[in-house]
């Protein structure tokens, strides 16, 4: 399949309610869309790491920068036949795992597009419905946190994520134990904790958590195999794992027993399923997260979420309560009727299912550029 031309949008979506930063709230929310065509169809792609550098060394400013000078150039004309082409075509190129997964989502979609088969298919998705959970960050009061947990499990989610903060830690998750002690909950970390917080890692042993997700900073798997090794509660990696090798490492040492894949963070949907099949061949589970995005990202991630591996609830970021336009139709759960929890239902329709408004692009785009 030869890539013909690519559109890469440089966005600045208006959200419902400003989201929290490390340097104060925003109003908006940036992203970077990438078009793909080839053969008479167009395939879609999404990075949305964020307005600046703090959810991850890049930005969607960065990413549209890195694709419009280094990386749709390096494919524009190619005959790419797989995603392990693309790869081994952007391998000069170091890091920018975002932006490859741009590129890489849009390059499935326009695959799928072009064989007339749901996204989730030609990945090897085994499931037609994603459970999902959701995650809530420190508020104002530990009532308003029981009260949001409370209306979660309430309408129907399978599991809900903590997060952890300085002040925000033990306590918090005593009262919210007290308050729900049989429902799925999860603590995220989000790396804070060092080998010198063993008492506050011993205790998390007291809560029956499903999971704690990524305790340590992402580069110690050593450090997470002798966590493990001395509780009983099972260890997640997120950013620990950005990679296959990263991935093998960590089901080596047994550094976890949960995998977080999120296909912004590895590089795209080619990364992604080789991680999720190492860690199908060592019995460790994975699910899909998730970052604030558009619909095209989300409908990227649950085509992911389909493959077997993924068992536990997904991450889910209602697009439509974020974001005041979305770029394309958002997918939200629904009751399962025998089970009467909340699920993502995939479509029928090939690729990501749905067309993006290239109008709505163009409203909201800060830059905007054509690689033939």
């Amino acid at each position: 399949m030869r890539i013909e031309r690519m559109e890469i949008f440089h966005l600045a979506l208006p959200m419902r309610r400003p989201i929290r930063t490390p340097l104060g709230p925003t109003e908006t929310l940036e992203t970077v869309v990438v078009r793909m065509e080839g053969a008479g169809a167009s395939g879609w792609g999404e990075a949305s790491p964020g307005n600046g550098p703090w959810a991850s060394p890049e930005w969607a400013r960065s990413v549209f920068d890195c694709l419009r000078d280094w990386l749709a150039p390096r494919l524009a004309g190619q005959s790419i036949d797989s995603g392990e082409e693309l790869e081994r075509l952007l391998s000069p190129f170091r890091g920018n795992h975002h932006a490859r997964a741009a590129l890489d989502a849009a390059w499935w979609d326009l695959n799928a597009r072009l064989q007339h088969r749901p996204l989730h298919q030609l990945l090897g998705g085994t499931r037609q419905a994603i459970e999902v959970g959701v995650s809530f960050d420190e508020m104002e009061t530990i009532e308003a946190l029981l009260e949001a947990i409370d209306a979660a499990f309430q309408a129907g989610y399978g599991r809900v994520e903590v997060k952890m903060r300085p002040g925000w830690d033990l306590q918090m998750l005593n009262e919210v134990r007290h308050q729900f002690p049989t429902q799925t909950i999860h603590a995220d970390v989000e790396a804070a904790l060092t080998l010198n917080h063993m008492e506050i890692l011993y205790r998390l042993d007291d809560f029956s958590l499903a999971m704690v997700e990524q305790p340590l900073p992402a580069d110690d798997l050593v450090g997470h195999a002798m966590v493990q090794e001395v509780i009983r509660t099972p260890l997640c990696l997120d950013e620990g794992i950005a990679t296959v090798q990263q991935a093998d490492m960590a089901m080596d040492l047994k550094s976890c027993q949960y995998v977080n894949i999120k296909p912004g963070r590895v590089g795209g949907l080619t990364p992604a399923t080789a991680i999720h099949d190492v860690c199908q061949q060592h019995n460790v589970p994975c699910f899909v997260g998730a970052m604030p995005q558009s619909a095209i990202g989300s409908r990227i991630g649950w085509a992911l979420a389909a493959k077997a591996n993924f068992s536990y609830p997904s991450e889910y970021v209602d697009s439509a309560e974020l974001l005041g336009d979305d770029l394309a139709e958002p997918i939200r759960p629904v009751r399962d009727g025998e089970q009467d929890t909340l699920k993502i239902r995939l479509w029928q329709g090939p690729g990501i299912g749905v067309e993006p408004d290239v109008a709505a692009l163009s409203r909201v785009a800060l830059r905007k550029v054509s690689v033939p």
